[in-house]
């Protein structure tokens, strides 16, 4: 058996909105269509519904295991609840909807315009339990295992994913430091040296000073040309 995160639950509802749904279309639709289009709508609505409320009641079993097991807190547990009790609805509704199509059908009575007002009653039972199911899942987390890493994401050509947060990646610093030409932008640039106190005067400076002072300079530059910022 393999592993359902977090159980039947999420299997059973999908089929259950999507026949349900369609049942309460097609029979609303099929008031407005005549002859054999009318007919085979109907047979469609009928067979939808029947299996829709069969399935509806897996639905709510595996719900009910859902409701009692999964991890929460206090928030989803309210959000939690209100899905249970809007479905509870559903699963009463649709199963008698079933039972009175089926009772009509042997006895060959029309349906009538009570049943079609209870269809459209139950259609929007059924897309207010959905929502709120997806309300769960969606905003509260109710049944996930983990949630994606999204500043790990990476395209196919390697480049990082962008969100919009204005972080810097290691390849944005090591850019910044580089030349136009590809050269360390160190190198470009002019690093001032002191040669002496500039509020000295040149008189209170000799040549050999000056020389002195050049050289070590020159030594310092050369020292320092490679260093990192």
């Amino acid at each position: 058996m393999p592993e359902i995160i977090p159980n039947w639950h999420p299997i059973f509802v999908h089929f259950t909105v999507a026949l349900l749904s369609l049942s309460v279309i097609l029979f609303v639709v099929s008031n407005f269509v005549t002859g054999i289009l009318r007919e085979q709508w109907l047979i469609v609505a009928r067979w939808s519904l029947w299996f829709g409320a069969g399935i509806t009641l897996l639905t709510g079993l595996a719900g009910l295991d859902a409701y009692n097991t999964v991890a929460h807190d206090t928030a989803s547990h309210e959000a939690m609840t209100e899905h249970r009790n809007w479905a509870i609805s559903v699963i009463i509704l649709f199963p008698l909807l079933a039972v009175w199509v089926a009772r009509c059908v042997r006895s060959g009575k029309s349906l009538g315009k009570g049943f079609i007002a209870l269809m459209l009653v139950g259609g929007v039972l059924l897309l207010s339990t959905a929502w709120h199911g997806g309300e769960v899942v969606y905003r509260y987390g109710l049944g996930v295992m983990s949630l994606p890493n999204v500043d790990s994401h990476q395209h196919a050509d390697g480049q990082a994913h962008g969100h919009g947060d204005g972080k810097k990646t290691a390849g944005d610093d090591a850019h910044a430091h580089e030349s136009k030409d590809g050269t360390p932008a160190d190198d470009e640039h002019e690093h001032a040296h002191d040669v002496g106190d500039p509020g000295m005067d040149d008189s209170m400076m000799d040549s050999s000073g000056m020389d002195d002072g050049l050289e070590e300079g020159s030594t310092a530059h050369s020292d320092t040309g490679d260093h990192a910022h």
